[in-house]
């Protein structure tokens, strides 16, 4: 087992252990958790109750139930609370653009520094509402059904799942490490400049989509901790993973509409992916998410997810170069 200190100095993320102990309960109770939350949304109405983010963190959550995300359950309710909240608030009162969308990313960030919070997630819960033009003051209260729901299980779930040896293998160090709240924010220019870009080119092609917020999540945990994240060894998969995720989704709801069955079997292809990959990205699960909160989502969304994170793939690896960050 690594110490901290030497996995964050390898420059490359540690090995994984494939079929962890608690993967397979993990994954199956992920599954149920997603087709139970898009019931609740399709009974009341409300379709953010299936806020999309929601397959990242219950998956890491349950697969890994004592985890970073895992132990924080209060912190897993209220930052994408007070993120939604001010996503909320800026889409009712400025259009989407730059200055939008550096505001809204500014502030969940800086709620996320100021909490110490290690839910990076929450920045997608703030730019949701600004991309997709949700201006209802029931779109944050709506994000407590399924983030309350996921506190109150993973508490009781790690209750009976007994934690890892030793702290786990360097991979799972390597996955608490990137969920961390970031000690350093000196790449912070870096992200700002590729949101610059990517917002310019969402607006000069009518893609807001282009810039989809899973992708600010994956930017954000990709350049603060370049060193261990699991997907910033291998960025150039990144894109490929990302865009069959969201081509399942597409896929799954024109067959058959955002029905929980359908949003089940969108976490089973996204998991089925990510192990296909030998890739931990739990946003891009998310991403396959997205499909089931977009009106007249068509394929058009996997093109953009797929230039987007090429962007964002390009982008990363020219400031790897530029900051000497070994990959």
């Amino acid at each position: 087992m690594l110490p901290r200190q030497q996995t964050a100095s390898t420059g490359r993320p540690p090995p994984r252990a494939p079929f962890a102990r608690t993967a397979w309960p993990g994954e199956v109770a992920t599954v149920a958790y997603i087709a139970l939350v898009a019931g609740i949304a399709q009974a009341m109405h409300l379709p953010y109750v299936l806020f999309p983010e929601l397959g990242a963190l219950s998956h890491d959550i349950l697969k890994r139930p004592h985890g970073t995300w895992a132990r924080a359950p209060v912190m897993l309710v209220v930052t994408p609370l007070l993120t939604g909240l001010v996503g909320t608030l800026v889409t009712r009162h400025l259009n989407y653009g730059i200055v939008s969308v550096l505001l809204t990313v500014g502030a969940a960030i800086a709620i996320i520094a100021v909490l110490r919070s290690p839910i990076a997630p929450a920045i997608s819960a703030g730019l949701l509402p600004l991309t997709l033009g949700i201006g209802s003051p029931l779109y944050a209260p709506s994000l407590l059904i399924g983030l309350g729901a996921l506190a109150a299980i993973s508490t009781i779930w790690r209750r009976f799942v007994p934690p890892p040896p030793d702290a786990g293998s360097p991979g799972d160090l390597a996955d608490d490490i990137t969920e961390e709240a970031p000690e350093d924010y000196s790449w912070i220019a870096f992200v700002v400049a590729f949101l610059v870009i990517a917002t310019a080119l969402a607006e000069a092609t009518g893609r807001h989509l282009l810039l989809f917020p899973p992708l600010v999540v994956i930017a954000f945990e990709m350049f603060a901790h370049a060193r261990v994240c699991p997907w910033a060894g291998r960025p150039l998969i990144l894109p490929v993973a990302c865009t069959l995720t969201a081509a399942a989704g597409v896929a799954l709801v024109s067959m058959f509409g955002a029905v929980p069955l359908a949003a089940a079997a969108s976490m089973l292809v996204g998991i089925g992916i990510l192990r296909a990959f030998d890739l931990h990205v739990p946003p891009a699960l998310a991403v396959g998410l997205l499909p089931f909160v977009i009106p007249g989502v068509d394929y058009g969304f996997a093109i953009a997810v797929g230039a987007g994170t090429l962007l964002l793939t390009l982008f990363f690896l020219g400031w790897r170069r530029i900051a000497s960050v070994a990959p």
